[in-house]
């Protein structure tokens, strides 16, 4: 499982940095994306979660703009930010490297 991950240049075991990287989204991201040197793993979960909750925040905020459509479609964005935000969490946690559609290939070449 996280045995088989490489070394971290931060000392952290790669499964834990890797959820560590979407505990509190963009900002963990990039904390994680630049004190990470060498761990490919952990920089693509980095890139993955400043990718995907940077991009959720803008759609948020877009929505807020739009009266109705808004408060309709903004609660929707948080619900599903949340069920994500868990499950990324845990498939890294278990040393699993979960590509989103579209945004995991964004990361996977920019990590």
């Amino acid at each position: 499982m996280a045995n088989d991950l490489g070394k971290t240049s931060t000392g952290i075991q790669p499964n834990v940095a890797a959820l560590l990287s979407y505990v509190l989204g963009v900002l963990t991201g990039v904390i994680f994306l630049i004190i990470e040197k060498e761990n490919k793993f952990v920089r693509f979960h980095a890139m993955q979660s400043i990718i995907t909750f940077g991009g959720l925040f803008v759609i948020q905020i877009v929505f807020a703009f739009i009266p109705v459509v808004g408060a309709i479609i903004i609660p929707i964005i948080s619900i599903a930010s949340l069920i994500l935000w868990v499950v990324l969490m845990i498939k890294s946690y278990q040393g699993e490297k979960f590509k989103l559609p579209i945004v995991g290939d964004m990361a996977e070449k920019q990590a």
